[in-house]
């Protein structure tokens, strides 16, 4: 219900604006865009034609650039920087946060990325470096170096009486970190019982030892389900010398999940799930253009091995007309087990200790589902045909393919992921190309063998 009114919430916005630049109102514009959510500003560019995109990017004071940069998709974002003078880029990123600026930066072409780098003055170019020299997809990179850090033998009344002096806290506080003079995390003190302690008694009186930390190089799907087992709210990041180095808050791993989501939604469709909606014409040609290609040449695998049949589909048309039956029936078993192999992959349940029982148990499964469909096939064909011949031969291809099929999607995810390739987007091709040589294989060649 919140969903659907705050999708009509942002239509209604979007209409107001389109209607508004038609008539050419832009101190009108100007105002409501000023006038939202950053969130909200970021929504109405992505929903919106590059022009206009760039019409209303104009419309906007340069002290806000920022604010909705951070709120943009990859594509999009970098389509907008692409279009400013390095000087302006700087001065929308100056306030952003640690994580925030890594991404945006390391999502740039390499050379407006170092017009960018060069701009800047040195402490944010450490800054920016630092967290883009731990990688892509790691907690390093998408943690925040804002952390409050207390000492284990201070009162907690001076602690009280920093907090008060220091005035704010960073977004999402609700722990602070125990170090020892070496920057060592040592204990973690919820905030809550700070507020609550005898101000007499000393932090490491309260705090929580060994706590549990991140480490830098621990990949983000890892900290996400570490997030989703304990329930965290934050979490300390550490180095290799069990340093703090940053931490690491909910909002960040609600970005994490949303990613993964969208990437494998569209990377089983061969897309990029960074690829913008309102992206011109040739540019979205291009990058769909490649899986296509890619699916053509898949296909033209199954017809060469239809081809092998030629002399048997001339002599009986009847099977070119069953021909296409079973591929399609070992597609759809194939991808059931792809899909639910690759989303246990995602949520770290499949690993090397239990993917052999897994497959074993996606075999058994193909196989009692193979004999079902099996059966029911050669009896439908039978009784259609006059021909039990034909039932029996269109049977055992059925059982082959629903076998071939379930044992494909089981191991192919777990193959794909020891050579660093991703399932979700390759998975589904060499699924239907497998489903479709085995199953035409398997019932022209029965078919050559018996009834030629």
């Amino acid at each position: 219900m919140a969903e659907a009114i705050e999708a009509n919430y942002a239509r209604g916005q979007l209409r107001a604006i389109n209607q508004a630049l038609s008539e050419g109102r832009f101190v009108s514009v100007r105002k409501q865009l000023h006038e939202m959510p950053p969130s909200d500003v970021a929504l109405i560019l992505e929903s919106s034609p590059t022009k206009t995109r760039d019409d209303l990017w104009e419309l906007l004071d340069s002290d806000f650039h920022g604010d909705v940069i951070e709120e943009l998709s990859e594509e999009v974002r970098n389509g907008i920087i692409a279009k400013m003078m390095p000087a302006k880029v700087v001065d929308a990123l100056e306030d952003m946060d640690t994580d925030d600026l890594a991404e945006t930066l390391s999502s740039l072409p390499e050379e407006v990325l170092q017009d960018v780098l060069q701009s800047m003055d040195a402490q944010d170019r450490h800054r920016a470096e630092q967290a883009m020299s731990y990688g892509e997809e790691t907690a390093g990179f998408i943690m925040n170096t804002d952390t409050i850090t207390l000492r284990p033998e201070v009162s907690i009344d001076v602690v009280l009486r920093y907090l008060r002096l220091k005035g704010e806290l960073p977004e999402n506080t609700d722990t602070f970190y125990v170090v020892s003079r070496t920057d060592n995390l040592v204990g973690i003190v919820p905030v809550a019982r700070l507020l609550t302690t005898d101000p007499e008694a000393r932090v490491t009186d309260v705090m929580d030892e060994e706590p549990e930390a991140i480490p830098v190089n621990m990949p983000d799907d890892e900290v996400a389900s570490m997030f989703e087992r304990y329930n965290w709210l934050s979490a300390p990041v550490v180095d290799d010398k069990h340093r703090l180095v940053g931490r690491i808050t909910i909002d960040d791993v609600v970005d994490i999940i949303r990613e993964d989501a969208e990437h494998s939604m569209m990377s089983m469709a061969g897309l990029d799930d960074e690829e913008d909606t309102f992206a011109p014409v040739w540019q979205s040609t291009r990058r769909r253009s490649v899986w296509l290609g890619v699916n053509l040449l898949t296909a033209l695998m199954a017809a060469a091995v239809s081809d092998l049949f030629e002399a048997t589909l001339s002599q009986l048309a009847v099977l070119a007309i069953l021909n296409t039956i079973v591929p399609s029936m070992g597609g759809v078993a194939g991808n059931q087990t792809l899909t639910l192999v690759i989303r246990g992959m995602a949520l770290g349940h499949v690993n090397p200790s239990n993917s052999r029982w897994l497959i074993t148990k996606e075999f058994a499964i193909g196989l009692l589902n193979g004999v079902i469909w099996a059966v029911l096939i050669a009896t439908v064909i039978a009784a259609w045909k006059q021909d039990l011949t034909l039932g029996i031969i269109i049977a055992f291809a059925m059982l082959m393919n629903m076998i071939a099929a379930a044992l494909s999607g089981a191991t192919l995810p777990i193959v794909m992921k020891k050579l660093r390739i991703d399932p979700a987007l390759a998975g589904s091709v060499i699924l239907t190309t497998i489903t479709d040589v085995v199953g035409i294989f398997a019932f022209l060649g029965t078919a050559t063998l018996f009834l030629v």
